[in-house]
């Protein structure tokens, strides 16, 4: 019997997903993406880390709402995934209408909130307390969704009423309904993930979700969860409002592409390595366990 072979139906900046018929394959490949931008270089084991650290967390957060994953086990996947290309940077996952809103939540301000706050005392058009400092934790975490680019475009930034126009327009009736379960959703994935990972000594400043609906319109947590590529994570040892702050994130590459602005999007070998130093302790700390 020859191998059916597969190709993705559809490749982002950093995934690509298959279409197995009943279900998807979602694949995080070694490629890094920073501004929008594709990087020349390709990060080993990069994929796999994000896989395995989605995996855990949505594991984590099943009590509050459902998520996408089916397995991660190469065994419950078609015969042309069972090889190394995939081994641990693959996942089985329902299918889902994926709704067309970037749900970001923050609890600190730091990057364009930090400079929009220093501007105006807004972020994403949200007004907050005076007198806060760079990285400074915010009373409450506040949601900022954004509209989702294609591959070389830019997200938008957009006020929760944007997103029941948004959502109106694709689910007549439901608009509100689903913004304001996106927004709630969003606020408490974040808090429960964030108490936790500050037990484990990493402060979680903001990070992004994606959620889909099911064949019955209930909505499901889908796409990543809590990776450093989706979040800002910092080492809460050494933390200290009024400055920027080291990160076991992809800020790392961001702060070497700004201050290099003629790299043409490829990195040195030790800015790779020191990428992938920063994922894996992240992974270690917050789940326990070494990678691999």
């Amino acid at each position: 019997m020859v191998m059916k072979e597969y190709r993705p139906v559809k490749e982002g900046k950093v995934r690509e997903i298959y279409d197995i018929g009943d279900s998807l394959i979602m694949t995080a490949t070694d490629r890094i993406s920073a501004f929008d931008v594709i990087l020349k270089n390709k990060v080993t084991d990069k994929g796999a880390i994000l896989t395995q650290m989605s995996r855990f967390w949505f594991d984590f957060t099943k009590d509050i709402l459902p998520n996408h994953m089916i397995s991660t086990d190469m065994a419950d996947m078609p015969e042309f995934f069972r090889t190394e290309r995939f081994d641990g940077n693959s996942m089985k996952c329902q299918k889902l209408n994926m709704l067309p809103v970037e749900c970001i939540v923050r609890g600190y301000i730091m990057g364009s909130g930090w400079a929009s706050y220093q501007k105006d005392g807004t972020v994403c058009g949200i007004s907050l307390p005076e007198g806060l400092k760079e990285s400074e934790k915010l009373p409450e975490p506040i949601y900022t969704p954004s509209t989702k680019a294609e591959i070389g475009g830019h997200d938008e930034n957009v006020s929760y009423e944007r997103t029941v126009e948004i959502l109106e327009k694709q689910f007549p009736g439901r608009g509100e309904e689903y913004a304001a379960k996106l927004r709630d959703y969003t606020i408490a994935l974040y808090q429960k993930c964030a108490d936790y990972a500050y037990g484990r000594g990493i402060i979680i400043a903001d990070t992004k979700f994606e959620f889909g609906l099911d064949e019955e319109g209930n909505v499901i947590l889908g796409d990543e969860m809590l990776t450093p590529d989706s979040s800002r994570f910092w080492p809460l040892e050494g933390y200290e409002p009024g400055k920027s702050q080291p990160s076991y994130d992809k800020q790392f590459v961001r702060d070497w592409l700004k201050a290099n602005p003629d790299s043409d999007y490829l990195l040195p070998d030790e800015v790779i390595e020191k990428t992938v130093e920063k994922y894996k302790e992240a992974f270690a700390l917050l789940t326990g366990k070494e990678f691999r």
